[in-house]
């Protein structure tokens, strides 16, 4: 329950600084509206990618020894 609350709380912020950004910048209702549905899914698509991309930043730290330049490869 207390995650389910919490996930809520997130994305009501993103949605709410979005709207925030874009009515501010353009002082219109419609595109604050627009940008607070769009950012957050946006995220949801994007963050299994980062995710991802995190993952193996992690795993070639791990598996080069110690001292050596790390170079990651995609």
């Amino acid at each position: 329950m207390v995650a389910a609350a919490r996930t809520t709380s997130q994305i009501l912020l993103h949605m709410g600084v979005a709207f925030t950004v874009m009515y501010v910048a353009t002082g219109s209702l419609a595109f604050g509206g627009v940008a607070a549905i769009i950012e957050p899914i946006c995220n949801v698509a994007l963050l299994p990618l980062h995710e991802r991309l995190w993952d193996r930043i992690k795993a070639a730290m791990e598996a080069a020894p110690a001292g050596v330049p790390h170079k990651v490869t995609g």
